[in-house]
């Protein structure tokens, strides 16, 4: 290998690594053991980084729905034919659970691409799953 192909390697290596600042709260504020860090993973795609951080940090099963039944709050209003706006549900095994979410600079990635949204260093990813009390 030349150097100049040494060099373009090492470019090409650090193009894939991806810096997020990640928020969590509630359950997944507890499982991570802080409530902000920096992290950076190999891509520039959410699915990527939900990859890696659910091998680091096991909390993909608090955040990720596996069935539509999962992804469903029971006894709420049923989603309309046509979603409003730009809102649309990601497909089935690419849902958060009923309470959960997964957002991108404040927004849910509902909003954007959903799993296959591009993700840039210093973007926001937050890990929503809120402590729920009952009477």
């Amino acid at each position: 290998m030349t150097a100049e192909q040494v060099h373009q390697d090492a470019r090409e290596q650090e193009r894939a690594q991806t810096t997020v600042t990640v928020r969590c709260t509630g359950h997944v504020r507890d499982a991570v053991g802080t409530h902000e860090l920096e992290y950076t993973f190999a891509g520039d795609r959410l699915r990527e980084f939900l990859e890696a951080f659910f091998a680091e940090y096991d909390v993909e099963e608090m955040l990720i729905a596996e069935t539509e039944a999962e992804a469903t709050a029971h006894g709420w209003a049923r989603t309309p034919e046509e979603l409003p706006g730009t809102w649309r549900k990601n497909p089935e095994g690419e849902q958060t659970r009923a309470f959960a979410r997964v957002c991108i600079n404040g927004r849910f990635n509902e909003h954007y691409e959903g799993l296959e949204t591009e993700l840039e260093d210093g973007d926001r990813v937050a890990l929503i799953y809120p402590f729920m009390f009952c009477c």
